[in-house]
C-alpha cells in the first residue's frame, strides 16, 4: 500500500473589483487512486505583494491587476473607510 499526497491549485477566480481568489487542493491517493480531499481557498487583493504566491496565481494576478485596475480598487477602499463601512 502507498499513500501520496498531491497539491494543485484548481480553480483561479477574478472576480469584479479585480480580487483574485484561488482554491488548493490537497489530495490523498492510495495507490493512485483518491482517498481523501480537501481544500484551502484565498483571496488576494489589487496591488498585494505576491512573494510566495504559486507562479500561475502570480501570472494571472499580474494579467489582471493593471494600474486602473489597482487604482480602482484603492479609490474604493478609502471611500468605504471614510462611509465608516
Amino acid at each position: 500500500m502507498s499513500l501520496t499526497e498531491t497539491k494543485v491549485i484548481d480553480q483561479i477566480t477574478v472576480t469584479e473589483n479585480g480580487t483574485v481568489l484561488y482554491r488548493e487542493a490537497t489530495r490523498i491517493l492510495k495507490d493512485g487512486d483518491q482517498i481523501a480531499q480537501t481544500y484551502h481557498r484565498t483571496s488576494l487583493t489589487p496591488g498585494q505583494d505576491l512573494a510566495g504566491q504559486p507562479a500561475n496565481v502570480v501570472a494571472i494576478c499580474n494579467a489582471a491587476w493593471t494600474a486602473e485596475v489597482i487604482a480602482a480598487y484603492q479609490a474604493a477602499q478609502a471611500a468605504a473607510a471614510q462611509q465608516g463601512v
